[in-house]
């Protein structure tokens, strides 16, 4: 019993109390202050970083994003700083998180490279959700903008999901950027036709239609003597969403109004002339 009393005497105690507990106990409540100090920070980092983007008027997609980006960072410094102030070696961390991001960036250079294109295209924004748009080889509509792939409709209804890196990498076409369109038409007639008739018909079927706009002004005009038809242009005008309804019904009326006035939009031809040889 003398022995056990020894090993649990008051001056081993008060030593322990003054080397291990009292040291530990500050690093500890340190630790925990820098914690909840670094919480703080962070917030009103977060805080002052949202309202800047809320006045640049970004996607709102992105400024999470962003947002949630910062906060990992800041988060990791404040947790690499308790970890510090508890004597762990932090630089042995930092190595390990370095060699296992590159592991993780080398394994999904893909994903990264779909990842840098949906930033480019959030902060650039080269469309909208709802805009018509012809990209990474398909064309629809706009339904959302992701981190890593856009979803697009098309106009039969099928819902195509394309990788951001396929849209930004190649040209993009958006049909619905300007307020209005120029409807471009070819219409051909037969040689033996009254051409300065036909142009006529098509300007009063131009200004019959209250959807086409004056300006700019709309053009009718022959653009090639063709192998078997006189073939015209006609290029008026549109506010956007009435691009289609005025291609399909302008093209309607103007095979109806011919056929009222008897000129003939040709078929495709070829005269083939026969020689019959001379028997000697």
């Amino acid at each position: 019993m003398e022995e056990k009393l020894t090993l649990f005497s008051t001056s081993d105690i008060e030593k322990y109390i003054n080397e291990y507990a009292i040291p530990w106990g500050i690093n500890i409540a340190m630790a925990v202050a820098i914690y909840v100090i670094g919480r703080i920070v962070v917030g009103l980092i977060l805080s002052v970083f949202r309202r800047l983007m809320a006045k640049s008027k970004y996607d709102n997609m992105l400024v999470d994003f962003l947002e949630s980006i910062i906060s990992a960072i800041l988060m990791l410094f404040v947790i690499v700083a308790s970890l510090d102030q508890l004597g762990v070696d932090t630089t042995s961390l930092v190595a390990i998180l370095g060699a296992a991001g590159l592991a993780i960036g080398l394994s999904l250079q893909d994903s990264l490279k779909n990842f840098a294109a949906g930033i480019m295209l959030l902060v650039f924004k080269p469309f909208k959700a709802g805009d018509f748009v012809e990209a990474g080889g398909t064309a629809g509509s706009i339904v959302s903008i992701g981190i890593f792939t856009t979803t697009m409709n098309t106009p039969d209804n099928k819902e195509i999901i394309v990788p951001n890196g396929n849209i930004y990498g190649g040209n993009i076409t958006n049909f619905s950027a300007r307020d209005t369109r120029r409807v471009d038409m070819i219409v051909g007639i037969g040689y033996e036709a009254d051409l300065l008739k036909a142009k006529r018909i098509l300007e009063e079927l131009i200004a019959e239609d209250d959807r086409i706009l004056d300006e700019p002004a709309p053009r009718v005009a022959v653009s090639e003597l063709a192998s078997s038809s006189v073939n015209l242009v006609v290029r008026p005008w549109v506010n956007s969403a009435e691009f289609w309804n005025v291609k399909f019904d302008f093209t309607e009326k103007v095979k109806l109004r011919f056929d009222e006035e008897g000129i003939q939009i040709p078929f495709p031809q070829m005269d083939v002339h026969l020689h019959k040889a001379d028997k000697e």
